[in-house]
């Protein structure tokens, strides 16, 4: 964390930091004392405000930008969080957006996110639980306030859709090559739609919350919220357990359909799993591919392979196909292999990474070691498979994408079994190289209920 304290130097800052700050103080009519910036993918600040002799402690978080998935603009989570404030539902007070740069300025409540840091199991299944009441209460809200700002009312059988046509619609858009699996998930989804028409706003990122003791503090990240089937969100709170551990989610589940009176239909349950899970590698499957300038590459290929096998999982199990789990080939060190320990020896020193931009650079590092060591076999291995849907063996893992992606789109439903094996053997393969890098989401599984 880079940290100014109480004489702060502005003139340290980049310009439009500068810009961020002075707007910040003529909004609150006090002046900024002390600023932490969080590091993480996206720009975001703590700041401590004094005016009127008090402290005010406040959260500036900026706009998502390109490595980001652009599905809704800033306007549209401060209206979201205008109408949960005035329902009294749990989350910040949102004071104004920033114009430039972009941002958005809310009270910085107390609590941490990742529920599984709390060590004590009690206090953890508290928080579920009130997680839980906190859903019901948002589900409880009549669409009607949300759509009052801008949301869309989907059709009656589009409700489970959701909001898919804008995350399919901006895949297509941002699209730079072939994309087999997430194109088999597309289809997959729209002809798997369950017959659904119960409507809610929905946090749509569900578990986007922070915690103290055995209490939620607030709800957050409402960028994403649109009208769709509330079961949504527990599919998608299903997903997050993926990289945010939430325990066993069972207990949380009965909790709701106690608290709405709502039975719990799994099999829709699964549907949402892995449509929501699929919009992650929709969103940054352009950026995966392009690497722009301040990705955090190791984290958003974690995200992209993670939330793109266990769709494929859910799917190849509702198919009764089971998938057996690639093995690790023995390394193959070439003539480079000195040079890339060398890389990862240096960027990560003696201990932790000391700062985000070397941690950035050491994932990487790790990944590509790890490449060159098990890629070509674990490549060979996939054409392997390859071969099996497609009657011939593909050269590369380029003309493999070409062929696959044609014919996933072309398949019938009887192939949706084997076509998701292979992807969750695909996927399994990349994590399998992206380990050491992966940190938190490595080795994910999906609760199967």
């Amino acid at each position: 964390m880079s940290e100014h304290a109480n004489g702060l130097d502005r003139a340290s800052l980049a310009p439009e930091w500068q810009r961020a700050f002075d707007w910040v103080e003529r909004t609150l009519g006090g002046r900024v004392v002390r600023a932490k910036r969080q590091e993480r993918w996206r720009p975001a600040w703590f700041l401590d405000v004094e005016r009127a002799g008090a402290i005010l402690s406040v959260y500036f978080r900026g706009d998502r930008g390109e490595v980001g998935s652009g599905v809704y603009p800033l306007e549209h989570e401060v209206a979201v969080f205008g109408v949960l404030e005035a329902e009294g539902l749990l989350v910040p007070h949102v004071y104004a957006l920033c114009p430039d740069p972009r941002g958005m300025l809310m009270d910085a409540v107390p609590g941490r996110p990742d529920l599984s840091t709390n060590e004590n199991a009690e206090d953890r299944a508290s928080v579920l639980a009130h997680l839980m009441d906190l859903y019901a209460e948002l589900h409880a809200i009549d669409p009607k306030r949300f759509e009052e700002i801008g949301l869309e009312r989907p059709a009656p059988e589009d409700v489970p859709l959701g909001d898919f046509a804008r995350w399919e619609e901006r895949y297509r858009a941002r699209k730079s090559a072939p994309e087999p699996m997430i194109e088999f998930g597309i289809r997959w989804v729209h002809r798997n739609v369950p017959q659904r028409t119960q409507l809610a706003c929905l946090h749509a990122d569900a578990g986007n919350f922070i915690f103290e003791g055995a209490r939620v503090t607030a709800l957050l990240d409402f960028e994403l919220a649109c009208l769709g089937d509330p079961l949504a969100d527990l599919g998608a709170l299903r997903a997050r357990d993926l990289s945010e551990p939430l325990g066993d989610l069972r207990p949380g589940l009965r909790r709701y359909a106690e608290r709405t009176g709502q039975e719990l239909d799994l099999a829709a349950l699964d549907f949402y799993t892995i449509r929501f899970g699929l919009q992650t590698p929709m969103a940054v499957a352009a950026i995966v591919r392009g690497c722009p300038k301040g990705t955090n590459l190791a984290q958003f290929l974690g995200w992209y392979l993670v939330y793109g096998r266990v769709p494929c999982e859910l799917i190849a199990r509702r198919a009764g196909v089971a998938i057996e789990p690639p093995a690790l080939p023995d390394p193959e060190p070439t003539s480079r292999s000195g040079a890339h320990d060398f890389l990862v020896e240096v960027l990560g020193g003696d201990g932790p990474a000391e700062t985000y931009e070397i941690d950035v650079a050491l994932r990487v590092a790790q990944y590509l070691r790890r490449a060159e060591l098990y890629g070509p076999q674990l490549e060979a291995e996939d054409l392997d498979d390859v071969a099996e849907l497609l009657g011939r063996r593909p050269v590369s893992w380029c003309e493999a994408d070409e062929a696959l992606e044609a014919f996933v789109l072309d398949a019938p439903p009887d192939l949706d079994g084997p076509l998701a094996r292979y992807f969750v053997r695909r996927c399994l393969r990349e994590e399998s190289l992206l380990a050491p890098a992966m940190r938190e989401i490595e080795g994910a599984k999906v609760q199967i209920f």
